[in-house]
């Protein structure tokens, strides 16, 4: 019961943060990747806050193999890059660019009622399916 709590406030705090950075706005996003032309740097902050604040934490949680909760900690241990993540990594990346939302924030950004998070929700939904089912 802890656990399923502590990941239910873990996802409202990740969720706000989303909102209040701007990263659930598409053009926010867009206006930091197109570096050509009126280059938007904010969400560098944004990212850079984020190390800042779990830099220490991962320094002293790296030799941990409990959480705090004492729950065993399953960190991977794959080094290596196969064709599904080249692949996978590739079509997120495209995704991103081209709508400017990630899943984090798109499900953040469903508290709006914004069209196009419904729409990129429900293609991803759908591309979950179809990658289940296609590549096993």
């Amino acid at each position: 019961m802890s656990q399923n709590f502590f990941s239910l406030l873990s996802g409202i705090i990740f969720g706000i943060g989303l909102i209040i950075s701007g990263m659930t706005n598409p053009e926010k996003v867009i206006g930091f990747l197109r570096i050509t032309d009126n280059w938007d740097p904010s969400l560098m902050f944004v990212m850079g806050g984020a190390i800042i604040f779990a830099s220490p934490f991962m320094f002293l949680f790296r030799n941990k193999k409990t959480s705090l909760l004492g729950h065993e900690l399953q960190i991977p241990s794959r080094k290596d890059l196969d064709k599904n993540l080249i692949i996978g990594s590739s079509l997120f990346g495209i995704g991103w660019g081209l709508v400017g939302l990630c899943p984090g924030p798109a499900i953040s950004s469903l508290v709006f009622l914004n069209p196009v998070s419904l729409v990129f929700l429900f293609s991803m939904s759908v591309g979950v399916v179809l990658q289940k089912t296609l590549i096993k």
